[in-house]
């Protein structure tokens, strides 16, 4: 993609590149495949990612219609890794085998796209957690580490999401993913964050993260809520002080895509952001 090349060439003499806003297909997540090749050509945004999930499932044939989509198109991309039913740190092996199964046939197909980034969910909760503890937080690290050998393998780079109450996710909170990045030592280098603004929001912590972590996030997800639920508002449809917001990830000196996951009022949402961009 011709936005990717010209980053690295930016990169390489000094260029310091501005945020771009970005578009999560989660907005159409229930409509064929067809139709996210067909938005592709009606939206202003200069980043989009992929969701590998239900319809929009990757596969050979999806790889080639997205590569010649994108051919045409000033667009740098990113692939949200398979979510439903996905628990890396499940305890049942059968269960956690069919899983990374399904995550590293996602890894490969990305590959193929040349994407910034693979984001992917932490581990969950097992409901035997109380009974073995620690071992659910074990078998999440085991995964994390297969998947960071298996993007090796591609040269693919991978970040995980921060996530939000009260699902019984194992990273949720700022001392939560401190803890990971020391259990994974050097693993640790190679794993960013994509920073979910809204999943923050519910938890209280967005200050928090970008202080924290801010030379770990990567990638971003935006969408608005109202602190109570993981409700996915557009851009300005909630309590979220945006403003705010973009104005740390400046101070912070993030240069990825500001991509919005919103699911309803997404043109809204774009013009919002490029108004307070502007400013």
């Amino acid at each position: 993609m011709a936005y990717t090349k010209n980053r690295e060439i930016g990169e390489i003499i000094g260029v310091h590149w501005a945020m771009r806003i970005g578009l999560s297909m989660l907005f159409c997540i229930g409509e064929p495949f067809k139709a996210v090749i067909r938005r592709l050509d009606k939206i202003n945004v200069e980043h989009v990612e992929i969701v590998d999930e239900g319809p929009h499932s990757l596969s050979s044939r999806r790889i080639n219609m997205l590569r010649r989509a994108l051919a045409t198109r000033d667009l740098s991309l990113s692939v949200h890794a398979p979510f439903a039913d996905i628990n890396i740190a499940s305890t049942s092996p059968t269960i956690r085998y069919a899983i990374m199964k399904r995550l590293k046939k996602s890894i490969a197909l990305s590959a193929q796209l040349n994407p910034e980034y693979w984001v992917f969910h932490p581990g969950i909760q097992s409901a035997i957690g109380d009974a073995l503890p620690n071992l659910d937080w074990e078998i999440n690290l085991r995964s994390i580490r297969e998947l960071l050998r298996e993007a090796r393998r591609y040269n693919l780079k991978i970040t995980i999401e921060n996530v939000p109450d009260p699902f019984p996710f194992l990273l949720k909170r700022v001392d939560e993913f401190e803890k990971l990045y020391e259990s994974l030592g050097d693993d640790g280098e190679d794993l960013g964050i994509t920073f979910d603004v809204g999943h923050a929001n519910i938890n209280g912590q967005i200050d928090e993260f970008i202080k924290r972590f801010r030379d770990k996030i990567v990638h971003t997800h935006l969408h608005d809520n109202n602190g109570d639920s993981d409700s996915h508002l557009g851009i300005g449809f909630g309590r979220i002080d945006w403003i705010r917001v973009i104005s740390a990830l400046k101070e912070a000196n993030y240069r990825g895509a500001l991509t919005i996951e919103s699911k309803d009022n997404i043109e809204e949402s774009i013009q919002t952001l490029k108004k307070i961009l502007s400013k």
